[in-house]
């Protein structure tokens, strides 16, 4: 530092020096870290790497090295930066599951998809693979600029020759300051495809290079699940996304029972988190029709859930985690790159192709003419070699006689200090006639080479059939094979299964408790022992009703309202529950005709203690609120008898006085609400009960644990409304049917 300068202080606003220093790192953090080159499709510290494999010639074909080693050199020669930060890095090149062609071959741990860790790098090797070495094909003939490393000792290449299509094949994410990039993975072959396509067809659009490369190709495979639309839009401006759904499958077991079995999984989706995730949601009763998971995976993933019942269809459960769970995922298109003239740009498809595309004209423009100058000093040498051979004795006597053996040739023969060193430098065993006709076989090759590359540097033409030819020894070579074969299954945007909203509430098996004096709980499961419970004194039990958490109920008074109760509101427990009237609002003078689980779709049959009813649809009984609705309207003195379901043809009505009367059902109305019609008519008391029933099967009741049924009707056949005749002999003293 200048004297001058030794405790100088220069005045500056803090907002511009702010703003400068900020500035300076955000371009540091852009152009260094977090974008990579549309050229090679490589961050700085990727390149370096890949760069410093190649400098310990660590090829496809040679030995495994130290992967601490090969991050020291990094670190000491090319990237000041913290060896952990490298080392993961280098780690994920390797990343079967997270690279899509992995440019370093690693031994030992490199970490797995349930994002478990690698083994630290003294434990671990490494070297390059086919792809990174196509990526540096040329490094070394002049194909690219080179810089001065960060300390000026060494130099690192700007960009690699890139004869791999990276940028696309294995995507890229990073976040800059105040930008981003998320570029997913694609299958190398069909990239190249688009390239070739591009190249033939210089206006082609962005539809027609979606022909050859239709979507994302992810490393750990998956189902795309996106529209075509939205998938051009996307490739079109640079920006977008794609849902990317668990490829899955249901194996069948005995006894109607099935599971699913997941076989891949969403791209960066960690398989324990998922786990976790579908345990955490279990726990947390979010995933009703999920009843266990289990990982059953080895080298391959093979996640296996088991519905809670048999009887849930398999594409409603996956519906419902593909919506709770990481089994969906989206991933963003972002293509925010460093364009050749290093300017961050968000590129189409089509921009990010010709970029790529251009730089290999470039390259290969750049090795031809390195090759070509290497053509012209050899045959600059070779000519000089052909002129020993035509004078051979005059050239030994100069170089044994004269003082200045080089000034001389040079003077004798027109040589150029280069052939002249060349010839002084010649072993005498070269002097031999078979190698002046190697010399001349040589001389021929390389003027024939030279003139094909002087064609093919001054043709444009000849220059991308050239590229077409590599990208087509590049398409065959990755993209194909256990390597290159397409992974992830490209389909069209699913169409949406309805799921209920019951269907997200856990469905369990409970047993509804009624009393005779109306206290109502709920235990658990089926098959409940009468004997078992217990009530309060003086009460015992009406009615055990099985039934599940997700039904709704239906509870129909004496006072001719209908009530819906929800099976998972009542109270659980072994107490003694709840009073019937805190849950329905219902008088004391108010007890239950009938209580049954609701379903959709069924026709009841209402009839009062005197005799009158109709037959009313399901959907008329329901009643959300606590008051109630109205069906059966009842004069003074009158009660709503009984609510059934109905099952036939004919209707059995059975008075208080023991005359029974069967009719046709199509007698009775179908109402919503009303006082309804005479079913029997009655001199002396009121309605016993009633059954619909099917003629033809005959009219059933039991007596006791028998059961006993009557075909022959004709004697109690009549029309609604008549009285009926004497029940027949057999029939229970109680007056009702079951």
């Amino acid at each position: 530092m200048p004297d001058d300068h030794i405790g100088k202080v220069e005045e500056t606003r803090l907002a511009d020096a702010l703003s400068e220093r900020y500035l300076a790192y955000a371009l540091s953090t852009i152009m260094s870290r977090s974008l990579p080159d549309v050229r090679d499709g490589l961050k700085p510290v990727h390149r370096r790497l890949v760069y410093a494999m190649h400098q310990l010639r660590l090829d496809p074909a040679a030995g495994f090295k130290k992967c601490a080693r090969i991050v020291g050199d990094v670190m000491g020669k090319y990237h000041p930066h913290g060896d952990a930060s490298i080392y993961d890095a280098m780690v994920r090149l390797a990343q079967g599951f997270a690279a899509r062609y992995p440019l370093v071959d690693g031994q030992g741990n490199f970490g797995n998809i349930d994002g478990d860790n690698a083994a630290a790098m003294r434990y671990t090797e490494a070297r390059l693979t086919e792809v990174a070495k196509a990526l540096l094909a040329g490094i070394d003939d002049d194909a690219v600029d080179f810089r001065p490393t960060y300390d000026g000792e060494e130099s690192e290449p700007v960009v690699l020759p890139g004869g791999f299509p990276n940028l696309l094949a294995n995507g890229a994410a990073g976040i800059a300051v105040g930008m981003a990039t998320s570029i997913p993975p694609h299958n190398a072959g069909e990239v190249c495809a688009a390239a070739i396509h591009l190249i033939r067809y210089p206006d082609a659009t962005t539809a027609d290079l979606l022909k050859h490369m239709p979507g994302p190709d992810f490393p750990t495979g998956g189902l795309l699940i996106e529209e075509a639309a939205s998938l051009e839009q996307a490739y079109e401006t640079g920006r977008g996304g794609f849902r990317l759904r668990a490829k899955w499958e249901v194996e069948r077991a005995k006894h109607g029972t099935w599971s699913i079995v997941v076989t891949e999984i969403p791209y960066q989706v960690q398989k324990s988190r998922l786990i976790e995730q579908m345990a955490q949601l279990l726990e947390e009763k979010k995933l009703p029709l999920l009843g266990d998971v289990r990982d059953e995976s080895a080298e391959t993933v093979r996640l296996v859930l088991e519905p809670k019942t048999r009887g849930v269809e398999p594409d409603v459960l996956m519906a419902t985690l593909f919506r709770a769970t990481q089994l969906e995922t989206r991933f963003p298109l972002n293509m925010n790159v460093l364009t050749a003239d290093r300017t961050p740009r968000v590129l189409g498809l089509r921009e990010v192709l010709r970029q790529w595309l251009d730089h290999r004209k470039e390259v290969l423009v750049r090795r031809s003419n390195h090759r070509l100058a290497a053509i012209e000093r050899r045959l600059e040498i070779l000519d000089g070699f052909l002129a020993v051979y035509l004078n051979l004795d005059e050239v030994i006597r100069i170089i044994r006689f004269e003082d200045e053996p080089k000034a001389e040739l040079m003077k004798a023969f027109s040589l150029s200090d280069v052939q002249a060193e060349a010839i002084l430098n010649m072993r005498l065993r070269a002097l031999r006639k078979l190698e002046e006709l190697e010399i001349r076989k040589e001389h021929r090759n390389l003027s024939k080479e030279r003139k094909d590359l002087q064609a093919l540097i001054g043709s444009p033409g000849r220059q991308w059939d050239r590229i077409v030819g590599e990208l087509e020894e590049t398409r065959t070579k990755f993209g194909s094979g256990p390597l290159g074969d397409r992974r992830t299954e490209l389909g069209g945007a699913p169409a949406e299964i309805e799921v209920s909203n019951e269907a997200y509430v856990e469905r369990e098996a409970i047993t509804i408790i009624l009393s005779e004096k109306g206290w109502i709980r709920a235990v658990k499961g089926h098959g409940i022992d009468p004997e078992t419970q217990k009530f309060k004194e003086g009460d015992r039990l009406r009615l055990l009703l099985a039934c599940e958490t997700t039904d709704r109920l239906c509870l129909f008074a004496t006072n001719g309202r209908a009530y819906t109760l929800r099976a998972a509101d009542l109270p659980r427990g072994r107490g003694d529950g709840q009073p019937l009237r805190l849950i329905a609002e219902m008088t004391n003078e108010d007890d239950v005709a009938a209580f049954f689980i609701w379903r959709e779709g069924v026709r009841h049959l209402v009839a009062s203690t005197v005799g009158r009813g109709f037959v009313v649809k399901s959907e008329d009984l329901l009643a959300e609120k606590r008051t109630g609705k109205t069906v059966l309207n009842l004069k003074p003195g009158e009660e709503a008898k009984l609510c059934i379901a109905v099952d036939g043809d004919h209707v059995a009505v059975i008075g208080e006085n023991k005359k029974m009367l069967v009719f046709p059902l199509d007698q009775v109305p179908e109402m919503a609400r009303g006082a309804g019609v005479m079913l029997q008519k009655y001199k002396d008391g009121g309605l016993s009960d009633v059954k619909t029933f099917r003629v033809a099967d005959g009219l059933t009741w039991r007596l006791g644990e028998k059961t006993r049924t009557e075909t022959d009707l004709r004697a109690w056949l009549g029309e609604r409304a008549q009285a009926g005749k004497s029940a027949p002999n057999g029939f229970p003293r109680s007056g009702r049917f079951s």
